[in-house]
């Protein structure tokens, strides 16, 4: 009994020893920390669920989306720690993909013209499609438009426009929620029924729309948001580093938004013109949807 209780207890302090050392988040150059060896191997992957739909590509004057990414990388949690993120690319690339085979375009802007972000981390580096569409795209990130110069030189065409896309990725929630050219954009884009699409913290993006006391547009209707619930729990894994520094879905509801889902999973939305994905997993959902509404409604 004794062997037997020196082997269990030996089993045990080796299961804490690997925990450890896999629950960690990896401390970047930078002083920021990215997910954990377990967080990785339970929330990234090498392929996405990308599905190379055949549709009958859009042939109109609609051709055109903006899509909003983020310029920073550096999330600062309740703890002091900084969690280096961006855009999910995943969440970013697959609905890209979607649209760009149903024969829509892209118009890449950041904040301030700043290249883009993304989480490398997570990116699917054995996904053929994914890597296609972001070589593709590669100088364009580089060389983003800026917010401003798209109000400046676009608003007037927009009959040229089909959708504004914000990807996910906790990156989304750095400045952008808090910039008044974003909520510009949303509300032009709002006021002249064009969609919007978005997915996981993507929808951050629309508290823009609440800056100087101004109504929110998107009260009343139902989204798919990343649930604040699994933001909590995800430090025990060493995805993130700490806490967030602030809620997302939460802050939706008390503006009047029904959330739909309850987990990070694959569901999406559809209420009026605006498209909504819970997570990375509704991603390829996300582009379905978004790729055959678009079709239907510029047919």
């Amino acid at each position: 009994m004794k062997k037997i209780l020196i082997a269990l207890a030996s089993i045990i302090v080796l299961v804490i020893i690997v925990l450890y050392f896999t629950t960690r988040p990896k401390l970047e150059s930078d002083g920021s920390y990215s997910p954990s060896k377990l967080a990785l191997a339970l929330a990234t992957v090498d392929i996405s669920d990308f599905e190379n739909v055949t549709y009958q590509k859009y042939q109109g004057s609609k051709k055109k989306i903006l899509v909003i990414f983020t310029e920073q990388k550096n999330m600062t949690m309740l703890n002091g720690k900084m969690f280096s993120t961006g855009n999910h690319p995943i969440e970013s690339l697959v609905p890209m993909l979607h649209l760009k085979n149903a024969g829509f375009e892209f118009e890449i802007a950041t904040q301030t013209g700043k290249p883009v972000i993304f989480e490398m981390w997570a990116f699917p580096n054995k996904d053929e499609n994914v890597k296609a569409i972001y070589n593709e795209y590669k100088s364009n990130f580089e060389n983003p438009m800026k917010l401003l110069d798209f109000i400046d030189t676009s608003f007037h065409k927009i009959d040229s426009y089909a959708a504004v896309f914000v990807p996910g990725g906790h990156g989304a929630m750095l400045g952008i929620p808090e910039d008044k050219n974003v909520g510009k954009i949303l509300n032009w884009a709002h006021q002249n029924d064009l969609f919007t699409i978005s997915l996981c913290h993507g929808p951050g993006a629309f508290l823009s729309t609440t800056l100087n006391n101004q109504k929110f547009i998107y009260e009343g209707y139902n989204m798919a948001v990343f649930p604040d619930s699994v933001d909590k729990q995800t430090p025990m894994i060493g995805y993130l580093p700490g806490n967030m520094p602030t809620t997302l879905s939460e802050k939706l509801k008390g503006l009047g938004v029904t959330i739909m889902n309850t987990e990070s999973d694959k569901t999406v939305c559809l209420d009026r013109k605006l498209i909504t994905g819970a997570s990375p997993l509704a991603s390829n959902e996300l582009g379905k949807l978004a790729a055959n509404t678009l079709l239907k409604e510029f047919k």
